[in-house]
């Protein structure tokens, strides 16, 4: 009996360990199974990824403007704007195995921030081109960097006439130069509203100093008095001094030369100290927020030239700054299509650099040639061919009165580069 009973505990034991073991290597295989499943399921994904990467591959666009600052307004403009082309045009990009992606930095219109953004934007290889600056001072500083690492610029708003003077091949621009603006605003405040003197100011910055040397330059040729020439440093806010000094010359108008935060100023402090002259500006000062700083009131003597029309005057225009309300809940600014317009440039050289290099995306300098070699392109309100400095020799100035107290600010007439 007792051997009976051994014997059967002896097979439960066996039988428990017997099943022990099953389980094991039921849970080892198990593990085995879902070891060669993850494998499997890696180098599918790892083959995926590969196979993902051979049919697409991204595309940064960078821009370059202030996002932040006293200049913001203008410059987060330009880079909506680039930010809607590549909406607009991401669809097509695909079907050609590209991923357009914006890569937009802030350069504060800060020349020393601009060149440190410039440096990180040419390390990164997926950067194949550039749409920017606003301002001239920071695209003159950056410059070097864009051109030896041959990527191509496309500025939908420098004006300063020596960016295309250094022999860059890289420095493109859809919008006319101050030695056409500046003389274009004396020709208007001499001959359309008969000023016969004037007092020139500018910021000190390369764009506004520019534009009041080609302002005065061309006033002087027209025969107008120029009472004075003097600037101001561009973070200067009290202008007491200065208006008191022109106020008691009376000159017929005031030109500045700068952007339109001390613009506002300029305006306000001047009408509040009995000015009763034309106040006169450039492109700088083409920004609703010149209306909010001077007063509605006060600027119904201000005109302004600007190397950016207003679309909303095509009907295509219309449309487009419609678009640009809803996408991003704001009305756009002139520089807005402006930065849509130098972006399609850039995208048009890109389609064809594709397609006429077997599908494959061209290099910075193969793209740089094929934007360089720009013809007839129009954009939603541009229509851009680039000369052999990268001037749009289509390009126009366009003369606008903020009479009405309204942006953008009423259209007057457009002076043609050609």
């Amino acid at each position: 009996m007792k051997n009976k009973k051994l014997f059967y505990v002896l097979l439960v034991v066996l039988a428990v360990g017997l099943i022990l073991v099953g389980c094991g290597s039921s849970e080892k295989a198990s593990t085995s199974s879902n070891s060669s499943s993850s494998t499997s399921s890696s180098s599918d994904s790892s083959s995926s990824s590969n196979s993902s990467s051979s049919e697409t591959t991204v595309v940064k666009i960078a821009t370059q403007s202030p996002l932040s600052g006293p200049y913001s307004a203008m410059g987060e403009a330009i880079k909506l704007g680039a930010e809607m082309a590549l909406a607009d045009n991401a669809e097509k990009f695909k079907a050609l195995g590209v991923e357009l992606q914006l890569f937009p930095q802030d350069d504060q219109g800060d020349p020393k921030i601009g060149v440190s953004n410039a440096e990180g934007i040419v390390s990164d290889k997926q950067v194949l081109a550039l749409v920017g600056h606003l301002n001239s001072g920071v695209a003159r500083a950056a410059g070097p960097k864009y051109e030896a690492a041959k990527l191509p610029v496309v500025s939908p708003a420098n004006t300063a006439v020596d960016l295309t003077t250094y022999g860059w091949a890289t420095f493109h621009r859809i919008v006319a130069k101050d030695d056409v603006q500046g003389p274009a605003g004396a020709k208007f405040a001499f001959e359309d509203l008969g000023a016969k003197s004037v007092y020139v100011v500018h910021d000190k910055t390369a764009y506004g100093q520019g534009l009041a040397e080609a302002f005065q330059e061309g006033a002087k040729a027209l025969g107008m008095n120029v009472l004075g020439f003097e600037g101001q440093e561009a973070t200067q806010t009290d202008f007491t001094a200065l208006v008191n000094k022109i106020v008691a010359m009376k000159p017929d108008a005031i030109y500045f030369g700068g952007m339109y935060n001390q613009a506002g100023l300029l305006v306000k402090q001047a009408n509040e100290r009995g000015f009763q002259g034309y106040f006169l500006s450039g492109d700088g000062s083409d920004n609703a927020e010149l209306i909010k700083i001077a007063g509605v009131d006060n600027v119904k003597k201000t005109y302004i030239t600007s190397v950016a029309g207003d679309a909303s005057r095509t009907e295509e225009g219309k449309a487009w700054t419609q678009r640009y309300k809803e996408k991003f809940g704001k009305d756009s600014s002139t520089f807005s299509v402006y930065g849509y317009d130098a972006t399609l440039v850039v995208l048009n050289a890109l389609e064809k650099a594709i397609n006429e290099n077997g599908g494959k995306v061209p290099t910075r300098e193969e793209l740089n040639k094929y934007v360089s070699a720009t013809k007839d392109l129009k954009g939603v309100f541009t229509t851009t061919t680039f000369d052999e400095k990268g001037d749009n020799i289509n390009a126009e100035v366009f003369i606008y009165s903020f009479e009405e107290g309204t942006y953008p600010a009423k259209f007057i007439k457009t002076v043609s580069v050609k």
